[in-house]
């Protein structure tokens, strides 16, 4: 990578958060799930959201996103306000989420499913790049949802969403579930897209792999950001860290 490169995407880091979010609340139907949810995401970056089940870490995905219907505060990407968007109008904007249900389409071979989503935005991977990123995805091409594997399926709902020209990826909870080796996997891919400069927002349960790969920890629970540990500092916090999340 060049200093040119090096030197431009530390400047984005520094410069105003390209997702902020503020006071966001949600619920489902008369469940108030989020009370005040407040983080900012800086270009570039890879941030974690850490805590226990239900404690509000996916639910603050799917608000960002606009799935989450009720909700208010303060959502901004790159300064524009999303509160009150439709999630196809999100999506445009360059916001992509990855479920944690995946949501390959069984009928239809990996190639088939790579190529479903339409173009957002200039700048999306090509099915080149894609299957540089994921080679077993392009050894699996022609195979239908229903024979992949897992991890296999994984891979391809994260690159089903990097053909889209987003830039922000939100990633739910990508390796519950799969065999280390294809963990390991997945996280050479996160960091292979930070060195492109995605910037992404992980909800994760597995620690280790969260540790492995972010720049900054945001704790949840009971639908608030509670604390908010920098990578560096991660050692240092550790004990504080398995408290939150009772390990």
């Amino acid at each position: 990578m060049s200093d040119t490169a090096t030197h431009s995407r530390k400047d984005a880091t520094a410069g105003a958060p390209l997702l902020e979010v503020r006071g966001l609340e949600g619920w489902y139907g008369e469940s108030h799930v989020l009370h005040g949810i407040d983080f900012d995401v800086r270009e570039g970056e890879v941030v974690t959201l850490l805590g226990r089940n239900g404690a509000g870490k996916t639910s603050t995905l799917l608000a960002i996103m606009g799935i989450l219907e009720k909700r208010k505060g303060t959502v901004l990407y790159g300064g524009t306000e999303t509160i009150g968007m439709q999630p196809r109008h999100i999506a445009r904007l360059g916001i992509a989420l990855c479920p944690e249900e995946r949501g390959i389409f069984a009928s239809l071979n990996v190639e088939e499913n790579l190529m479903l989503p339409p173009r957002i935005q200039e700048g999306g991977l090509s099915v080149e790049r894609i299957y540089d990123l994921f080679p077993n995805l392009k050894e699996r091409r022609r195979s239908q949802g229903t024979k992949l594997s897992g991890g296999e399926q994984q891979m391809l709902a994260i690159a089903r969403i990097l053909r889209t020209g987003a830039r922000l990826l939100l990633l739910d909870e990508p390796t519950e579930g799969l065999a280390p080796v294809i963990v390991q996997q997945i996280g050479h891919t996160i960091k292979a897209l930070k060195a492109e400069g995605f910037t992404i927002v992980l909800v994760e349960q597995n620690f280790r792999f969260a540790a492995s790969v972010a720049d900054r920890h945001h704790v949840v629970d009971q639908g608030r950001v509670v604390d908010m540990i920098p990578g560096e500092d991660l050692e240092a916090n550790i004990d504080k860290l398995h408290a939150y999340l009772g390990v």
